[in-house]
């Protein structure tokens, strides 16, 4: 017998027993429900109608639920873009719970979803996350920016969401810093005029080299890829940005530094 056969015939039975399982009143019982459908989902299973049972999981305290449920929404939304109005109101909610994991985890799974109809429920929850007061937020919020324009570009510069973006340049958080030189990174590669989107003058690189050694190395990749893009005024220039870059960083990030 072969998988799509064993799915097939087990299939009415095990909707069924999930659906009830996901509308129990114990929440144990609830989680574990939704724990099935991520797995049938995962290994090829479709559980697409399970949609309005699962998004009425969503309004939980419970991190990992919450967190399953999106990953559910984020694989069947695009398949069911009008179901998937119904998580919008919870999605808005989350971006202003007090716990800032959960509101990093509304913004970029809204981000993830590739619905049209509810690209423009985002704005507002993404111009709040960028101006978050947890950095864990903003860094994500800024990755949303990108996957927004990639969506809907002019959306995203009606919105001002550019500007948002160049600001967070000036961030006190290096990963901020790091996701938004990414993310405006990212938005240049796909922008059809191919201008730069950030001038990169004495001032931005001074912000950037300020970044560089207090983030990870993913973010000293982009940081150093803008700053590649720079032409120094003078060697003495060149030497200076050089040695701040070679301060607290491994030696063979040299090479990556303006020839002077």
């Amino acid at each position: 017998m072969t998988d799509a056969k064993y799915f097939t015939t087990t299939k009415k039975g095990e909707i069924f027993e999930l659906k009830s399982e996901l509308n129990s009143d114990k929440k144990e019982k609830k989680r574990e429900a939704v724990k099935k459908v991520i797995a049938s989902m995962t290994v090829g299973k479709d559980v697409s109608a399970l949609f309005p049972d699962v998004v009425n999981c969503m309004q939980t305290d419970n991190l990992e639920l919450k967190k399953l449920v999106y990953l559910y929404l984020m694989n069947y939304a695009k398949s069911q873009p009008d179901m998937a109005i119904m998580a919008v109101n919870t999605f808005v909610k989350d971006c202003e719970d007090p716990n800032p994991l959960i509101r990093a985890l509304a913004v970029r799974t809204m981000g993830c979803i590739r619905v049209d109809k509810i690209t423009e429920y985002l704005c507002e929850p993404l111009r709040k996350c960028l101006k978050d007061e947890d950095p864990y937020v903003r860094k994500t919020a800024a990755v949303c920016v990108a996957k927004l324009y990639d969506i809907n570009a002019q959306l995203v510069e009606d919105q001002g969401f550019l500007d948002q973006l160049k600001d967070l340049l000036s961030d006190s958080n290096p990963m901020v810093v790091a996701n938004a030189v990414a993310a405006l990174s990212e938005i240049n590669d796909s922008s059809p005029s191919g201008a730069p989107l950030v001038e990169m003058n004495a001032a931005t690189i001074n912000k950037l080299l300020t970044a560089l050694n207090e983030c990870t190395e993913w973010g000293q990749i982009f940081i150093l890829d803008s700053l590649s893009n720079y032409n120094p005024k003078d060697e003495r220039e060149a030497q200076s940005i050089c040695e701040r870059i070679t301060h607290d960083s491994p030696m063979q990030m040299l090479p990556s530094c303006f020839p002077l």
